[in-house]
This record gives C-alpha cells, structure tokens and sequence, in this order.
C-alpha cells in the first residue's frame, strides 16, 4: 500500500520519450462551462479536503467553478463508479483511494461494477497519509502492547470503527487481530467523519484512522494516540510511536490519494490537468497545510500513476 514513485517506471517513461508523437491540444475554449470534481467520502474528512483544495485551485486558474459532489459507499466504490461512467469530455474528475483503486479489486472481486485499471485515466499520485491508532479515554491503553493485553483480558469488548469495509483502516485492525489473535468487532461507517462521534462518545472505543481526522481531538486529549501504522513517524505527530518500533517490525500500512478522470478523456485534457495540480502540491503553501493536517504531498505523471494504480492492484 505505500507508493514508490521512480526507478520502476524508468523504462516506460524511457518508450513514451522515444515515440515522439504529436500531442493533441487542449480545446482552446476548455473549460467554457463549469467542471465536476467527485470525491468519496463525506465532507470534512482528510480526502473531503484534499479536493476542496484541489477544485479551488483549479477554479481560480481557469476561470470556471469546479462543483464538489460527495459521492459515499462501499469504500469509494460508488463515487468511483460515477467517475468512470461519466462522460470522458474533461468536465467530471474526481479522486482515487488505495481503497477504491488498489483493496477493492480484490475485497469485491466479481462485485466490482468497474475497473480501476481499463475504466479510469490516472491524471496524478496527490498525497499519502498515515493511519494513527487511537483509542477512548475509557480504554486504559497507552501502548500497543498494552492494548492487546487489554483485548485479550476482555474478548470481543473492544469495537474497533473505520471509515468502510476495505479501507486501510479497517484492514489495519484485521491485521492486528490476525497477528495476535485479539478478538475485536468491526464496525465499518460511511467515512471518518462519521465514524469519530461514536468514538468520542465511547459507542466504540478504537480506531485506526488517518490523522487528517483526529488531530484536533488529539491535541484537545478527548482521543489518545498509541502508535502509528506506518513504519516512520509522522510529522505531525512525532511522539506516536510506529507498530514497528512496538513489536511488529513489519507493520506498514499506509493511504493514498490520487486524482482520476474516465477512460477516453483526451490525453491533453489530462496533461492539462495533472500541470495545474501538480503545481499547486509544489507550493510550500500547500505542502505546509497537507503536513499540519497528516498528509504528505506527492506528484506524479499520468503514466507514473497508471503504472502505480497497476501495481496496487
């Protein structure tokens, strides 16, 4: 789950360099009408942001309003669907997850009503974020350790909430319950921004769940942090010790968030694309508020992505 963007795409950037044809150009009235950017989860969470920002951005450098649209479910699958089902003119784009286009192959197999590789033109890698654990004040917990001593003391009376079924958090928690033998409950909600009241409230009592989600309620103490999935720490919160640095020196898990728009889409569009946002993740600006939120800044070409995207699944 975490991308490595060089050295592995060498020899197709090497090819793509050597054919030397003539690119189409962007139509010089695009964009005349306003553009549609969907997103996968609810508003307010770490991805809900990132495309804010991005249709932002976009909107003020081409002079035309990028409408966000929230598309929710089956973790990402049903936003993904409306992208790839949509007209390929370069007015609807929206966002990738490793979920939606990396676990989801493989978690839904033949349910999958679109595919991640063949139905999609990968316009950019935006950002990777790491998944904090994090547990109710109620949980006496301070370590990893700690915490499965404590499921293992009282079976089946930890429940363990995520942002969907097939999202990095929820496969983070079934990789610790399948590393210790812990038994905990799963229960799956439409995003992070649903799922934190009920674990503010104490209906559940952990999480795994990206930073961008939780930091203001860990820096106000209603949620502690015991650990990190990845195996570096995060900058934004460098005292959250990785669940390699625990006990578990093979622990790695970890999101991305990518932009995409459907198959077909003319491949200057997408250039033009993958320019402006690309510029926009440059920005110290940008890098410093993705970071203060959890996220890291990435960027790609579209053929690096589409590769990448190939290697997830």
């Amino acid at each position: 789950m975490r991308p490595i963007i060089g050295r592995a795409f060498a020899a197709a950037l090497l090819l793509g360099a050597s054919v030397g044809t003539v690119r189409a150009q962007v139509p010089a009235d695009f964009p005349n009408k306003p553009l549609k950017l969907i997103t996968l989860t609810t508003a307010g969470g770490a991805l809900d942001i990132l495309a804010r920002m991005i249709a932002e951005d976009i909107g003020r450098q081409w002079g035309q309003q990028v409408i966000v649209e929230n598309r929710v479910g089956a973790g990402g699958n049903i936003g993904a669907e409306a992208i790839a089902r949509s007209a390929p003119d370069g007015y609807t784009f929206g966002m990738a997850t490793v979920s939606s286009h990396g676990i989801n192959a493989t978690l839904y197999g033949e349910r999958m009503r679109f595919d991640a590789v063949k139905d999609f033109a990968p316009i950019i890698l935006a950002a990777e974020l790491k998944n904090v654990i994090v547990v109710h004040p109620s949980i006496p917990a301070k370590t990893v350790p700690e915490l499965i001593a404590y499921a293992k003391a009282n079976p089946d009376k930890i429940s363990f909430a995520s942002a969907g079924t097939g999202t990095t958090q929820h496969l983070s928690g079934e990789m610790v319950k399948m590393m210790t033998g812990v038994k905990m409950q799963h229960v799956p909600y439409r995003g992070a921004a649903a799922a934190v009241p009920d674990l503010l409230s104490g209906q559940t009592q952990l999480m795994f769940v990206s930073i961008p989600d939780v930091i203001g309620h860990i820096q106000a103490g209603t949620l502690r942090p015991i650990g990190v999935t990845s195996k570096e720490r995060s900058r934004a919160l460098p005292d959250a010790v990785p669940m390699a640095e625990q006990g578990w020196p093979d622990f790695d898990v970890r999101g991305w968030f990518g932009v995409v728009a459907p198959a077909g889409t003319p491949k200057a569009i997408v250039e033009k694309y993958n320019k402006t946002i690309s510029a926009m993740l440059a920005r110290n600006e940008t890098k410093t508020k993705l970071s203060n939120m959890g996220l890291d800044a990435l960027s790609s070409t579209p053929e690096e992505f589409a590769a990448f995207i190939k290697s997830e699944v």
